[in-house]
C-alpha cells in the first residue's frame, strides 16, 4: 500500500503524474569562497521580466543549496540535447570537485561556473529564499544573461530524457483552414 500525503495524494503517484509534464533540463551552479557546487534541475521558471527574475526549486539536502544560501548568487545553465552526460553527472551524488572535473567552463560575473556549449545561461542574485516542505524555492534577479549556441534543447519527459524533433517542430501550429 502506498502511503498518502496529508493531501490524500501518494508521493509516488504524484511523481508519475508530474512525469507527464515535459521540462527543459538545466544545471544550477554556484561558488562560495573556493567551493564550486552544481546540480541538475528541471524545476526552473521565469518569474517576471520587470525586473528579469527566475525561480529554481532545490532540495534542502542538496550540496549546492547551502553554497547558494551563503553566496546569495547562482547561475542557471540551459542544456542542449547533446549534453545529457552533463545532466547525468550533475544529478549524481558526487563531491563537487568530481562533478566539475574535466568539464569546460568559465567564471561568470557572480563567480558561478558557466558551462561551455549550453543554449545559454543566466546569472542571478538571490532576492527570496522560500523554504517549502523538503525544498527551497530560490528567486533570483537576473544580473547577467548570455545566449549560447543555437541547438535543440535537452528535455525530460516521463522520467527519462527526450529530445525535440528539431527546432522547426517546436513552432506554432498551422493556422486553421478556411
Amino acid at each position: 500500500m502506498t502511503e498518502a500525503a496529508p493531501s490524500g495524494v501518494a508521493p509516488n503517484e504524484f511523481r508519475r503524474w508530474m512525469a507527464r509534464w515535459a521540462t527543459g533540463v538545466s544545471v544550477v551552479t554556484a561558488r562560495d569562497g573556493g567551493e564550486d557546487a552544481g546540480l541538475t534541475v528541471n524545476a526552473f521558471l521565469s518569474v517576471a521580466v520587470r525586473p528579469p527574475s527566475v525561480l529554481v526549486s532545490l532540495t534542502r539536502d542538496a550540496d549546492t543549496t547551502p553554497v547558494i544560501e551563503r553566496s546569495r548568487a547562482f547561475a542557471v545553465n540551459v542544456l542542449a540535447a547533446d549534453q545529457r552526460s552533463l545532466s547525468e553527472r550533475f544529478a549524481r551524488t558526487l563531491p563537487s570537485a568530481e562533478k566539475f572535473r574535466d568539464v569546460p567552463f568559465r567564471r561568470g560575473a557572480t563567480g558561478a561556473a558557466l558551462l561551455d556549449g549550453t543554449l545559454g545561461a543566466v546569472e542571478c542574485r538571490v532576492v527570496a529564499w522560500l523554504p517549502q516542505f523538503d525544498h527551497v524555492l530560490v528567486v533570483g534577479e537576473v544580473v547577467r544573461q548570455e545566449t549560447g549556441r543555437d541547438a535543440d534543447p535537452l528535455l525530460f519527459f516521463r522520467s527519462d530524457y527526450a529530445v525535440s524533433e528539431g527546432v522547426g517542430h517546436l513552432g506554432l501550429p498551422a493556422a486553421p483552414g478556411p
